[in-house]
């Protein structure tokens, strides 16, 4: 026996998620809005800053982010509101709250890997759905999955990551009926629709929610374009929401987070026009990579665009040695064989990215399992 016996045998058998060392690099690897605050902004929001009680444990000014909140993203008025430390804090919090004896979660795969993480750290069973060769939902497997496992929790990322696309919306609506159809045979089960990229792509479910009263919908501010500040978000029927804040923890969300959160959303035509200028560079990049015989790149309404190479960790340590530091996700999963993650940057950024890569994807490409 030895002291990491006190611990689980699965977190044990676990892995810590790593984060890539960037300094030095251009960084394309994380997703993250690529722009910082103009100056004058970064100004006023260090001297808004300066004066916030750092003594204090945040007290009623996360009621005006609260408030701020169901303003910017359209909240039901009916319906209830909670805030994470990122989004991640949320799936974790959901994980926790619906963690009975038995209970499944359920998504696609290849998809956002917190998904898994968070179930199995809480006791959940998880049950991964591949996507068809073409990253769609398979729609009939999903179904008999539902059928199968009574998943207390369906997870749909919309768009997906690291696959960046969205789904067809008639079959999410299929298995947004599945999970609710449960209910009447002794199963209840929550659908969470993910949007995370919500600033890039060119719909939402939120015209959707209320048809639903079992499906919640979760965005961050990450990709808005406060990925150091942690604020996720969910929202959802009041009741529903009401036992994911049970869990959550006191003061999850600290002082400089509302105050940073409140600056950023009272000048959100300054993100918004960040955000155009992604989804303008995201088509940059997917025209040029059209031209270069090594790539196969897959549509994107994320600010990323995942691109199949000959060689994945080739390409992935060529770029590293010219400076640049993308996402090799060849190892998630099956379906990302020889898959590379390259996040849109600042227009000089994806220059020497799209300069890069036309040297290296010169041959062209030589197997496509898609």
């Amino acid at each position: 026996m030895s002291l990491l016996d006190v611990f689980r045998p699965d977190v044990r058998a676990m892995h810590a998620y790593v984060v890539q060392d960037a300094a030095g690099y251009i960084k394309l690897d994380a997703m993250e809005n690529p722009f910082t605050l103009p100056a004058a902004l970064q100004a006023e929001l260090g001297e808004r800053l300066g004066k916030v009680a750092l003594n204090r444990y945040p007290g009623v000014r996360v009621n005006e982010l609260h408030a701020a909140l169901r303003v910017y993203a359209h909240v039901p008025a009916d319906y209830g509101l909670v805030l994470g430390n990122g989004s991640d804090e949320l799936i974790s919090l959901l994980s926790v709250a619906c963690a009975q004896p038995g209970a499944v979660a359920l998504a696609p795969l290849p998809g956002f890997v917190m998904y898994e993480a968070f179930a199995k750290q809480s006791g959940m069973q998880f049950v991964g759905v591949p996507l068809t060769p073409d990253f769609e939902l398979d729609g009939p497997a999903m179904l008999a999955a539902i059928r199968d496992y009574q998943p207390a929790i369906t997870y749909i990322a919309y768009p997906n990551n690291p696959t960046a696309n969205l789904w067809d919306d008639a079959v999410i609506e299929q298995i947004v009926d599945a999970v609710g159809a449960n209910a009447a045979v002794g199963h209840p089960g929550l659908v969470i629709i993910d949007e995370a990229y919500q600033p890039f792509a060119s719909k939402s479910y939120l015209d959707r929610l209320t048809k639903h009263p079992h499906v919640l919908l979760m965005r961050t501010l990450s990709k808005f374009g406060l990925a150091g500040v942690r604020l996720g978000y969910m929202m959802g029927r009041k009741d529903l929401i009401e036992q994911v804040e049970k869990v959550r923890p006191p003061y999850n969300i600290s002082v400089l987070n509302v105050e940073a959160a409140l600056f950023a959303i009272e000048h959100a035509d300054e993100f918004a026009r960040q955000a155009e200028t992604i989804k303008s560079e995201r088509e940059r990049l997917l025209a040029a990579l059209a031209t270069m015989p090594g790539a196969r790149a897959y549509p994107s309404q994320a600010n990323m665009i995942l691109v199949r190479v000959n060689d994945a960790a080739a390409t992935f340590n060529a770029l590293k040695a010219r400076g640049i530091l993308i996402k090799n996700v060849a190892g998630l999963h099956r379906l990302l064989a020889n898959c590379i993650r390259l996040t849109v940057g600042l227009p000089s950024e994806n220059d020497a990215l799209i300069a890069a890569l036309a040297d290296i994807l010169r041959e062209p490409l030589i197997s496509n399992p898609a």
